[in-house]
C-alpha cells in the first residue's frame, strides 16, 4: 500500500526522476488532487448535476486518521481535510475542502470518498476546476490508461494487463483488482492517483499498491489468489482498485445509498437493509 507516505516510507524516493513511459501523456490533470500525503481525483457520478455537492475520491488508506481495519467501513464521519485541486496543465488552481467522508473502506477494495463543501458549479466558478466522471462499467483488460497523480503532478501510461480475482497485502483483501501492464511502475505517493481510461477519459479504478521487495502477501507485498486458492507473487508488480461499484451506491444528490438495488459495497456493521418483498 501503500502507494504513499514519502516520509515514512523512503523506498518512495527510488522512482523520482524515472522517464515516464509516455512522454506526452494523453490524460491532462484536469480533475486531479494533491493530498499532504496521497493523490486523489474530483470526482462526479454519471447522473450528478452541477449544483450538487462535489466529491473528491482517494484510498481508503490515506484517512487522515489513518489505515482502516479489515471489515471496517465508515459513512459520515466529519473531515476538515484540504486538498489542492491542479488545473489541466499541472498548476494548482484552488484549494477544496471537505466536510465529510461519504464513505471509506480497504474491505474488498481501497477507497475513501469526500464530501467538499462546494458544488462543482461554485468550483467550476471560483478555479475554472472540472471533475472527472466515475465509469460505470467495468474495466476491460487490455484498455489503454494513464495513472495520474496529484502528489507529484506526474503520470503514469500503460495498459490494463489483467483483472484480478483476489489480491492479499497483509490482513486486506481486494477482489477484482487490475493489474497494470509494464510501464506503470507506480510508486508511493501514488496512492489514490486515478486511473483514466485514455480513449473516454473517465474514471475505472484508483491506484493503491505494488510489490515492493518480492515478498508474498506482506505489507507493500501484494500477492494474487486465483479461484481455486493458488497464490502467486512477483516484485515490481503494481495494481489499482476498480471504482464502478461506486455508481450503484450513490444517488441523486451525491447522496450515499447503499441499500440501493446493485449496490455491492461493503456495508458498515450493523446496517439494516431493507427485506425485499415477494415477488
Amino acid at each position: 500500500m501503500l502507494r504513499r507516505l514519502l516520509l515514512l516510507l523512503p523506498i518512495a524516493l527510488l522512482g523520482i526522476g524515472a522517464t515516464p513511459a509516455a512522454a506526452t501523456p494523453a490524460t491532462d490533470y484536469t480533475g486531479i488532487v494533491a493530498l499532504d500525503d496521497c493523490s486523489g481525483s474530483l470526482v462526479r457520478l454519471p447522473g450528478s448535476r452541477d449544483t450538487d455537492p462535489a466529491l473528491a475520491m482517494t484510498n481508503g488508506h490515506c484517512d487522515e486518521n489513518g489505515m482502516l481495519e479489515p471489515g471496517e467501513v465508515i459513512t459520515g464521519q466529519p473531515s476538515r481535510r484540504t486538498m489542492e485541486l491542479l488545473g489541466a496543465n499541472g498548476a494548482h488552481i484552488g484549494t477544496l475542502r471537505a466536510t465529510e467522508i461519504l464513505y471509506a473502506t480497504m474491505t474488498d477494495t481501497d477507497v475513501l470518498v469526500y464530501r467538499l463543501d462546494s458544488s462543482y458549479r461554485q468550483i467550476a466558478r471560483e478555479t475554472g476546476g472540472k471533475p472527472r466522471t466515475l465509469a460505470a462499467a467495468p474495466a476491460d483488460v487490455g484498455t489503454p490508461v494513464d495513472v495520474v497523480s496529484g502528489y507529484f503532478t506526474r503520470t503514469w501510461s500503460c495498459d490494463i494487463g489483467r483483472v484480478v480475482y483476489s489480491l492479499r497485502e497483509g490482513d486486506w483483501t481486494w477482489h477484482a483488482s487490475i493489474r497494470y501492464s509494464p510501464g506503470c511502475d507506480t510508486i508511493h505517493g501514488t496512492s489514490g492517483s486515478p486511473i483514466v481510461d485514455r480513449g473516454t477519459g473517465q474514471v475505472v479504478g484508483i491506484n493503491n499498491t505494488g510489490n515492493d521487495s518480492g515478498y508474498s502477501c506482506t505489507l507493500d507485498n501484494p500477492c494474487e489468489v486465483d479461484e481455486q486458492g493458488a497464490v502467486s507473487f512477483a516484485q515490481g508488480r503494481t495494481y489499482g482498485q476498480q471504482t464502478y461499484g461506486l455508481t450503484a451506491c450513490i444517488g441523486r444528490g451525491n447522496r450515499l445509498e447503499l441499500n440501493r438495488s446493485g449496490c455491492l459495497l461493503p456495508k458498515p456493521q450493523g446496517l439494516t437493509l431493507p427485506i425485499p418483498l415477494p415477488a
